[in-house]
């Protein structure tokens, strides 16, 4: 959550005047920080961290210490707490871990020993001292703290959802501190804030469940809570307390207590608790982030001092929780984001495919609906607007763009909630769209919340999700209205509200709020869409480039291989048949042995050049797509097969009729040949055995397949031809489908080029398919593969 805060140059800037002239009006600049005045339970010293010289003290040190702040100006602090209490403020500041707040300290006053915890922190060259009264049983030794925080830590880290930490923190912090009623206090997007657990005695009322408007904590307050990590108001009634001189003598500036336990709050704020009929007030920051995330506020009906060291207990109560709450809200919302990121990945699968961003984002209307928690979508690429879900009408979207355009200056993404009250649209420009793509929810205002993201300037591009209004009814703690009274010079005062009776309002116009999640969805879905276009272009410009050559070589390649190639071969055939025919008498049987083998090389090398060619032009031709019957296709092929003589002695098996399909009735043809005759080919058993069919999508290799792809939209129908026959081993199966490679000899089962897989894997991936094998040596193999 992010609360603006001003920075603390602005702060530095407030003087004392605008404290003493603070009202509602200007209570978001009240220098809070600069009070001048701190709270009676203790005394201040502002100390020169050169000399530790007193240049500034409270004006209650005579009423505590029996000496009028003019005596202690200007004076050694070793002369008003020893050498060896400064000592140790030193080595406290200097970090040293046996020496830090609270510091034991003992002032000797006629013969009577007053004892303090002090508190001591640095602020460039000044050094502040703070006093606060506290009697010995309150002086125990600090570090025995674990032993009572250890029973309220383990129960909140035990807690197991988000609700039951916000309870457990509550109720640990009332037993430590008596307070009446301790909340946990959430703060909302727009600075206002919730109740959202609670522990209170019997007798207070609760304020359970109610909210209360940004001004109550004004934005400079939480800023300070982020600095300094509890504040305590011991009693709401209090008398401030002036420090003298006015000025710090070093800056000529009102002393900086931002960090000052005992600071003087607000009167206005004072005034506020006792409008709420609160005695005594302590709030805890609750950090995620590094924001402000909420308090642990606490109330009590009478005057209630907290010693210094149950304070801290408190703060790193506080601490601990902060970490867990930031942990559990955001398990709250862990199933929510693996869901978000598993429909972005598919969505992005889906674009990944598509031939432009539109067609892609359309396909999958539901999916970009649901990647942020939309109910509608407007697809905005120059002048065309597609509408998806529940929209406005194209008018009122088309006369939205400029403005909206206008709100990308340094951001690629904006979001809003209340659209209606960041943008007014012409009269002539309705909101309610009738004529989307997919069914519509019947809502006066579908465009309540807005998510818009920039996916390119030129041209200019946008996604737009929108959001329906959600009539709510809030309660609030008292009208959250300030009464407003206007003086006789016309000045408008406004006043803290006297009445938290609980108020409730109707709230229109508002959307559920986007959360971090669908907005980092929407971030990561155009990082994906703009690596995809840049991708692609790449892509396509390589492969431009690349087919352009390719061609060119191809052209250069089957001219070659056809002419040029195949010409002195037949010449080197043919001279070594005239040799043996014209020459048999003189050569002997080794010669002729020698022109026989010549004779073999250059023929096998003609086989190669021709499946070389006959492997290029496939991946040039056009496929001739229609719709084939399959078992008369596999019919056709058995019969070349038996006709040739290698169906003898093998038994063919088709489990059940094969579907037709569409594609290249040639190339499929061929495709089964290669895998038949290599079934056939590579078999040494007696009882040959083929099988050819199709798989069952709950087929455990077919489900095996979608999980190893995820990502395909539609399952695709698995073919095989399985084998009795030798098997492959396993070192080889990744190389089977490389050209011209063979596991055995030449002449071993009866021979062949190696580029039969190779030119099946080809037409498989023309068709748009995958082919691959699994095998068992010695058992036979099965040869799987899809089509389109």
């Amino acid at each position: 959550m992010q609360v603006n805060q001003p920075s603390p140059e602005i702060l530095a800037k407030l003087s004392d005047r605008d404290l003493k002239n603070a009202d509602l009006n200007n209570c978001d600049r009240e220098p809070i920080h600069i009070s001048n005045a701190i709270q009676p339970q203790g005394i201040l010293l502002a100390v020169s961290a050169v000399d530790w010289s007193i240049f500034q003290v409270s004006s209650n040190t005579e009423a505590i210490l029996g000496i009028v702040p003019q005596e202690l100006l200007n004076q050694p602090l070793q002369d008003l707490l020893g050498e060896a209490q400064v000592k140790a403020i030193q080595d406290c500041l200097a970090g040293d871990f046996e020496q830090i707040n609270p510091l034991p300290i003992a002032i000797q006053r006629a013969q009577t020993s007053l004892l303090f915890d002090g508190i001591v922190h640095r602020q460039g060259q000044v050094v502040v001292v703070e006093l606060e009264t506290t009697t010995a049983n309150n002086q125990g030794n600090f570090f025995d703290f674990y032993r009572l925080v250890k029973s309220p830590i383990d129960r909140i880290q035990r807690t197991s959802n988000f609700g039951e930490l916000c309870d457990a923190i509550a109720t640990e912090v009332k037993k430590i501190t008596g307070f009446d009623r301790v909340m946990i206090y959430r703060f909302a997007g727009d600075g206002s804030g919730e109740v959202i657990a609670e522990a209170v005695s019997e007798h207070v009322e609760s304020f359970l469940g109610l909210h209360y408007p940004a001004t109550d904590i004004p934005k400079q307050a939480k800023y300070l809570y982020t600095l300094n990590f509890l504040r305590l108001i011991a009693d709401v009634g209090y008398q401030p307390v002036a420090i003298t001189p006015e000025l710090n003598p070093l800056t000529n500036e009102p002393l900086d207590l931002s960090m000052s336990v005992l600071r003087s709050v607000s009167p206005i704020h004072t005034e506020y608790l006792g409008n709420m009929g609160v005695g005594a007030s302590m709030s805890i920051s609750l950090l995620k982030d590094r924001q402000l995330w909420g308090l642990i506020a606490c109330h009590h009906e009478s005057p209630r001092q907290v010693p210094y060291t149950v304070r801290t207990i408190c703060e790193f109560i506080g601490q601990i929780a902060s970490f867990e709450i930031a942990a559990k809200a955001g398990s709250q919302d862990a199933d929510y984001k693996i869901k978000l990121q598993s429909i972005q990945q598919q969505l992005i699968a889906t674009i990944s495919q598509a031939e432009d961003l539109a067609a892609g984002l359309q396909a999958q209307p539901q999916q970009l609906l649901d990647s942020v928690g939309a109910t509608g979508t407007a697809l905005c690429c120059n002048e065309e607007i597609t509408l998806i879900g529940n929209t406005p009408s194209p008018e009122f979207i088309r006369q939205m763009l400029p403005w909206l355009e206008s709100q990308f200056t340094e951001e690629i993404i904006y979001t809003t909630n209340s659209l209606g009250e960041v943008y007014q649209p012409e009269p002539k420009a309705t909101q309610t769209s009738t004529t989307n793509a997919t069914d519509r929810t019947n809502s006066a205002t579908p465009a309540a919340g807005l998510l818009a993201l920039l996916i390119a300037k030129i041209p200019k591009t946008f996604v737009i999700w929108f959001r329906p209004e959600i009539i709510q009814t809030v309660d609030w703690g008292g009208n959250p209205t300030k009464p407003q009274t206007v003086t006789e010079t016309g000045e408008t005062i406004i006043s803290p509200r006297k009445s938290f009776a609980k108020w409730q309002e109707t709230v229109r116009g508002k959307s559920l709020p986007w959360k971090n999640c669908e907005v980092i969805s929407a971030l990561e879905l155009r990082s994906a869409i703009v690596g995809i276009i840049l991708r692609k272009a790449d892509e396509l410009a390589q492969v431009n480039q690349e087919l352009t050559r390719s061609n060119v070589e191809l052209d250069a390649f089957a001219y070659i291989a056809s002419h040029d190639l195949k010409e002195p071969l037949r010449g080197i055939y043919n001279y070594s048949s005239f040799l043996l025919e014209d020459y048999q008498d003189i050569f002997d049987e080794a010669g002729k042995d020698k022109l026989n083998t010549l004779m073999r090389l250059t023929h096998r090398m003609e086989d190669l050049i021709n499946s070389l060619l006959h492997y290029s032009r496939l991946g040039r031709a056009e496929l001739q797509i229609n719709t084939v019957d399959l078992n008369r296709l596999i019919a056709g092929v058995l019969d070349v097969i038996q006709a040739s003589g290698r169906g003898q002695e093998v038994e063919f098996i088709i489990p059940r009729d094969l579907p037709l399909i569409k594609c290249d009735r040639t190339q499929i043809n061929e495709l089964f040949t290669n895998l038949i005759s290599n079934g056939i080919k590579y078999n040494q058993q007696q009882n040959k055995v083929i099988e050819i069919g199709y798989l069952d999508q709950d087929d455990p290799v077919a489900i095996a397949r979608r999980q190893e792809f995820p990502h395909q939209q539609e399952p695709k129908t698995i073919f095989y031809v399985r084998d009795n026959g030798i098997g492959i081993r396993e070192r080889h199966l990744d190389s089977i489908f490389r050209i011209f490679k063979r596991l055995h000899g030449q002449k071993k089962y009866g021979g062949g080029t190696g580029a039969g897989l190779t030119i099946a894997k080809k037409i498989v991936e023309r068709h748009g398919g995958e082919i691959w094998v699994k095998s068992v040596y010695q058992q036979g193999s099965v040869f799987y593969f899809t089509l389109q």
